[in-house]
């Protein structure tokens, strides 16, 4: 095979396409949502991301967008976990709230990553998920536990909304 060609070739138009589609869906956002600066959102608790770097570049984004700073600790094994992402994704007014208001930065704690060096800032975590607040410069407002904001098998939609409300800039 000739330079250029084959699975080298293949794989660097993959990563064209993915790039192109990432700059046309943060280019699409509907009205009132925040336009992006180049900072990617940590979506997913992933064990091998670096929880301070994503952290600083959180903050970052929240001096540069006036927002707040969300930091989400638990993991993929967290039932409860799932069900916050699933109650975001059911209630996307509420998720836009939150977008418009807080920059979320999932932090990963699993037996692959307890995150330690960078969670031991913070209140000791007695459950999962567990939300710090901190503001655009990193200095933390508030600690909480999320099972204050269940009732029965799910996520109150009140109780979730008044603690944006509550911790939200302004």
């Amino acid at each position: 095979m000739g330079q250029g060609s084959g699975p080298t070739l293949k794989a660097n138009a993959f990563a064209l396409l993915v790039a192109l589609l990432s700059v046309f869906t943060f280019s699409c956002e509907g009205p009132g949502v925040v336009p992006k600066s180049g900072y990617v959102p940590v979506a997913e608790f992933d064990p091998s991301r670096d929880a301070e770097q994503d952290i600083g570049a959180g903050v970052a984004e929240a001096k540069r967008s006036g927002r707040r700073v969300l930091l989400d600790v638990g993991g993929e094994w967290c039932v409860w976990c799932r069900k916050l992402d699933q109650f975001f994704d059911d209630n996307q007014d509420v998720a836009g709230f939150l977008q418009q208001n807080f920059v979320v930065v999932k932090v990963n704690y699993s037996p692959r990553n307890e995150n330690e060096r960078v969670l031991s800032r913070y209140p000791q975590v007695q459950g999962f998920p567990h939300f710090f607040v901190l503001d655009d410069a990193g200095r933390l407002l508030h600690s909480q536990g999320t099972a204050e904001l269940e009732e029965g098998d799910h996520h109150d939609r009140a109780k979730v909304l008044a603690f944006l409300r509550r911790w939200a800039p302004g």
